[in-house]
């Protein structure tokens, strides 16, 4: 891996998640974008992000990330090869500021032969959710107290009571209680699954998937203004027509509406249009959702590469959303 570009690499990410069964839309032509890939398979909507090193993913670039997430919704994960001069461990999965981060090992494992990660690295070492159920019937069938099991790992009574309410546990431990039953005592990491959420030191990875009780697709927070005149023109019409409308940076759309379907829209001239067509609509399609670029000059056109080409004009002429999304839809067709 360390002689393969990174275009090479995520390509073969791509072939990857689609013998997987997954649809795929490679957004990573279009720079700066928080992601690379977008994938779907039934359900499971993924947003990956590919890099050498995962300590060039900062708290912003995060943060970012695991926006777009909420409001797809989707999963996000981060692929990374190394972590300073060190290689990403198979089987482990990493954290930086909410992100889980995996090898492409551990990724081609989960999808190829459907083996998951067991084990989660935290700031105190590396660990593993144990099976708490599991743990108790293994020591109640062995006739042990918490006391002479807690000696036999090498830890506190009171930390064996933690385990057996399936709290993580450090790989050290969990190779002395499993040596001593001769049996696995931990649970898997479903990638694709929604985790739980605490991020401390035997706790497992936190979630990028939006909180119990969120609104699908609902706006984090009010809109603020890009400072391009006519970007800012357009995101206001969409407000005016009944669009809640959220800014993007970093993403090949600048702006995402859920009203209930999603809709990707974008600004600029025809030159960038004819640039991210294929992407937007790639991506739309894996999102289920609609695209549209929208311009400054005369079009002569009804869409490119299957996303909708719109002028300020024509865009002001729209009596309301559900007008809108009409034309959207009429000039998707071929």
């Amino acid at each position: 891996m360390a002689q393969r570009s990174r275009e090479r690499w995520i390509e073969h990410l791509e072939q990857m998640l689609e013998r997987a069964g997954f649809y795929v839309a490679d957004t990573h032509g279009v720079r700066p974008s928080s992601f690379d890939l977008a994938a779907r398979r039934d359900s499971t909507l993924l947003l990956v992000k590919v890099l050498k090193n995962i300590d060039a993913l900062d708290a912003e670039e995060a943060e970012r990330l695991l926006e777009l997430g909420r409001l797809f919704p989707a999963l996000v994960i981060v692929v990374g090869q190394t972590s300073g001069a060190s290689e990403l461990d198979a089987g482990v999965v990493y954290t930086r500021y909410g992100v889980p981060i995996i090898s492409e090992e551990t990724l081609q494992e989960y999808l190829d032969k459907a083996l998951p990660p067991f084990l989660y690295a935290s700031p105190g070492g590396t660990f593993a959710r144990v099976d708490g159920d599991r743990l108790r019937v293994l020591r109640r069938a062995r006739g042990l107290s918490l006391g002479t099991l807690a000696s036999v790992a090498g830890v506190s009574r009171r930390a064996i009571q933690l385990y057996e309410e399936g709290a993580g546990a450090e790989l050290g431990v969990i190779e002395r209680i499993e040596s001593f039953f001769g049996e696995p005592i931990v649970r898997p990491i479903e990638l694709f699954a929604r985790p739980p959420t605490r991020e401390r030191a035997g706790s497992p990875p936190p979630t990028s998937s939006p909180p119990e009780g969120e609104a699908r697709g609902a706006s984090p927070r009010p809109r603020t203004r890009t400072g391009d005149p006519l970007r800012d023109g357009v995101l206001d019409r969409l407000d005016d027509l009944g669009l809640e409308v959220v800014v993007t940076v970093r993403a090949p759309f600048d702006a995402f509406t859920r009203t209930p379907e999603i809709l990707l829209a974008s600004v600029g001239s025809l030159r960038a249009a004819l640039h991210r067509a294929e992407i937007l609509h790639g991506l739309a399609r894996v999102a289920e959702g609609h695209a549209m670029f929208v311009v400054r000059e005369p079009v002569h056109r009804p869409s490119i590469l299957g996303v909708p080409i719109l002028n300020v004009a024509e865009l002001k002429r729209h009596r309301d959303r559900d007008d809108l999304l009409e034309e959207i839809s009429e000039r998707e067709r071929p």
